[in-house]
């Protein structure tokens, strides 16, 4: 199972967790980390004498960043705020994102090792999936999905708009001028309603609980389409309102890549979703998701989101093991190939 989804799913951290976890691990890894900037440090000392060791760092670092396929520069405009990365440099201010309230008290040097940074490996990992859909017609991050991020704030465990920067990555590097979000997490997706409010080449779909956070009426104005579904919405009602939505999207809008955001918090059982879908119901889900891109000739993304019970990630696993039973997803498609072109 491994082997055969390597090449195209982005393995991230599947989820936060608890925060609180990685402050109490800090502890242990900062030997490691501080053994890990000495040999960088040695090692950007010896490759030029004609200038410092923090520029030539700093050097290596940004011609490393240059050089790859992966990264390139974005106008300020078009991600974070450099207000809102400055407010991350304050451990109240990432306590209040991850509504974790003794994070306010751990050096903010630890929160950003040990709690941002892996927010940053999965928004990597998103950003990636997108460039690989686009040369072959699918990928699945194991992880992002922070919709409740915007270019100018986070919350509700979001502390970077993954999904935002995933789009303005493939409009600028892949050529593209139409995106679809397909959100199916339990929660209304705000930050990227606030953040592509007013562009006309991203057409959002979601499709959430009104009753639980974030309550943003605001960013609800944003959506395209709205579908709500009520606290204790059952599977077979879910999955036709599900059917009845794709069928009018595939009609409004023609995109050259779908994002889907996949959230398992709609499960039964789920504290935060407070929706009755079966295990069942998510895999039929994300099954009619791929069918409606694929059938389409459309590459898609699926990022995993929300989900807070433990038996999310086994649903996950199924889930993905029936797409590639279906079909819908295979690393030798010629579906994919031809999306490289």
């Amino acid at each position: 199972m491994k082997n055969q989804f390597r090449p195209i799913i982005v393995e991230s951290t599947r989820k936060l967790g608890k925060p609180i976890l990685y402050v109490l691990l800090a502890f242990v890894t900062v030997k490691v980390s501080n053994s890990l900037y000495r040999y960088l440090h040695n090692h950007s000392m010896s490759s030029s004498s004609s200038t410092s060791s923090a520029t030539d760092a700093e050097t290596l670092r940004r011609n490393r960043i240059l050089s790859s396929k992966l990264y390139f520069d974005v106008p300020p405009s078009k991600v974070h705020t450099e207000s809102y990365l400055d407010s991350l440099k304050s451990s109240l201010k990432v306590a209040t994102i991850m509504e974790v309230p003794p994070v306010a008290l751990v050096p903010n040097f630890l929160v950003q090792k040990n709690v941002l940074y892996r927010f940053r490996k999965q928004v990597g990992g998103t950003i990636l999936a997108g460039k690989l859909a686009r040369e072959r017609g699918w990928a699945i991050n194991i992880g992002g999905g922070f919709h409740h991020c915007s270019s100018n704030n986070g919350g509700g465990f979001c502390a970077y708009a993954d999904i935002s920067l995933c789009i303005h990555y493939t409009f600028v590097k892949s050529n593209i001028s139409r995106v679809m979000i397909i959100d199916l997490d339990a929660h209304q997706g705000n930050g990227h309603e606030k953040d592509f409010s007013n562009d006309g080449r991203v057409y959002i779909l979601d499709m959430y609980n009104p009753g639980i956070y974030p309550f943003d009426y605001e960013a609800r104005r944003y959506i395209d389409q709205k579908v709500e579904v009520m606290t204790g919405t059952t599977t077979d009602e879910y999955l036709n309102k599900l059917d009845d939505a794709l069928e009018v999207a595939g009609r409004m809008f023609d995109p050259e890549l779908v994002i889907y955001n996949a959230g398992t918090d709609i499960l039964d059982g789920d504290p935060l979703g407070r929706l009755k879908i079966s295990p069942e119901g998510i895999a039929n889900r994300d099954e009619k998701v791929f069918r409606f891109a694929r059938s389409r000739n459309i590459p898609v993304v699926m990022l995993t989101s929300g989900g807070y019970m433990k038996s999310s990630a086994r649903v996950i696993a199924d889930s993905i093991a029936n797409l590639s039973r279906k079909g819908l997803i295979d690393t030798g498609s010629s579906q994919g190939r031809s999306k490289s072109n």
